[in-house]
């Protein structure tokens, strides 16, 4: 709390703080005849899915770089997707390489992830970025993890000595960003639908992120006075996994949804596009 005041965590406040620090080296970039480049691949007609590769290629237009869109049938081949991806490899003038989650069920998406080469691998999805994560110094860790660190760094939130609770375990979101907050000195319980008692290790948590997918599933009763809660959920209606109403009464900071963890994610991969731009070169 700030002067016994909630401390609503701004995602959209921490999203243009980056895209500002961006600018300069875009620019630095454009002159050496180098504009950094976005792949994002699409496969099918999600209507969620279209919807989120269209902010980023958007966001990526705000800022000067270039968008790159590849969008497959509903019925390809994970071979067909996994040619496509290697295509872009090796296609110099791309810097990073997003496939969009989740594709369809028929393709094998971790074999896809991997495809990836992991110089364009700016969402963090390859098992090798993952193990350079957890060492950590992954040049591109998973977005959506990144962007929680940098919305508690950016708000001077302590880390180190806290308990965290996270409620998930997905391979690009609840593992990689329990890793990070390890990395940074909480001690970290990772929560799942196996958890026995979830309610009382929420109940004892310094900071929780809540990353189950499951609308307003975090009730506010499970959380400790002056924790600060995370919420990393997206649901139809524009609704969190947290029970955001009720978690407050409680919570000392807390993101709201959408503008919470979600635009931070995009300055993410956008600030990861420009480092391997800066890396790769045109």
């Amino acid at each position: 709390m700030v002067n016994g005041e909630k401390l609503i965590l701004d995602g959209n406040a921490v999203a243009d703080s980056m895209k500002l620090q961006l600018e300069g080296r875009i620019k630095r970039l454009k002159e050496r005849g180098i504009t950094p480049c976005l792949a994002t691949i699409l496969v099918g007609d999600d209507p969620s899915s279209a919807t989120y590769v269209r902010m980023k290629g958007n966001a990526c237009k705000r800022l000067g770089m270039t968008s790159m869109r590849v969008e497959l049938s509903a019925s390809t081949t994970t071979e067909a997707l996994i040619a496509a991806i290697r295509e872009l490899n090796e296609d110099r003038s791309v810097h990073g390489i997003l496939l969009q989650h989740p594709v369809p069920h028929h393709i094998d998406e971790r074999a896809a992830f991997e495809a990836i080469a992991i110089a364009k691998d700016v969402d963090g999805v390859t098992a090798v970025g993952y193990a350079q994560n957890a060492f950590g110094y992954a040049d591109y860790p998973s977005c959506t993890p990144a962007a929680i660190m940098a919305i508690l760094a950016y708000y001077q939130l302590p880390i180190g000595g806290k308990h965290a609770v996270v409620i998930g375990r997905s391979p690009i979101l609840g593992k990689p960003v329990s890793v990070m907050l390890l990395n940074a000195d909480a001690t970290v319980t990772t929560c799942h639908s196996r958890t026995s008692d979830l309610a009382a290790l929420v109940r004892m948590a310094d900071i929780v992120v809540a990353a189950v997918g499951k609308p307003k599933f975090v009730q506010g009763d499970w959380i400790k006075p002056g924790a600060v809660v995370i919420d990393a959920g997206y649901n139809p209606g524009n609704v969190g996994d947290v029970d955001y109403e009720a978690c407050l009464a409680n919570a000392s900071a807390i993101t709201p949804v959408p503008t919470g963890v979600g635009p931070v994610t995009i300055a993410t991969l956008l600030k990861h596009t420009v480092h391997a731009a800066e890396k790769l070169g045109g």
